[in-house]
């Protein structure tokens, strides 16, 4: 019989908003959208999550390790801006990982090294004027969420 979720808590369903991930140390975007999550191994653990692999912004670092808590290989990731370790990435789950209720978020960023803007507060300040200082890359990025934001 397949796991069952739990039901969302208040501290869960608290922030479900997708949000764009910042460096603390150099304010370089390092995810395009992630989302407030809980370490499955620890409910008392916040940090962000994706399921969209953050390239061009973050580089996996270091040789793969496990935990105490699990069986999963995890490789830590570093800014491409300035270096500092922000989060890590589940380079091969576990079964019990997998088995256990999970979003297929294999991409998780750590609070203290990374700050959240939500996703709607971008696309409310750039509705009406976009900057023309705005690297082409970015104006890409924007013109899709815009997209999406209007698809929903």
């Amino acid at each position: 019989m397949p796991p069952t979720c739990p039901s969302s808590s208040p501290r869960q369903s608290r922030s479900k908003s997708a949000c764009r991930l910042y460096c603390r140390y150099c304010h370089n975007n390092v995810c395009l959208k992630g989302m407030r999550a809980l370490l499955l191994a620890d409910n008392r653990i916040e940090l962000f999550s994706t399921d969209m692999p953050p390239m061009l912004r973050i580089q996996l670092v270091g040789a793969d390790y496990t935990t105490r808590s699990c069986r999963c290989n995890i490789r830590n990731v570093a800014c491409l801006g300035c270096g500092n370790e922000v989060g890590y990435h589940i380079t091969q789950p576990c079964t019990e990982c997998l088995k256990a209720c999970n979003n297929g978020h294999f991409w998780m960023f750590l609070t203290e090294n990374v700050y959240p803007i939500e996703i709607k507060e971008i696309v409310q300040k750039t509705a009406f004027a976009l900057p023309s200082h705005i690297p082409e890359l970015e104006m890409e990025e924007l013109s899709t969420l815009c997209r999406d934001a209007v698809c929903r």
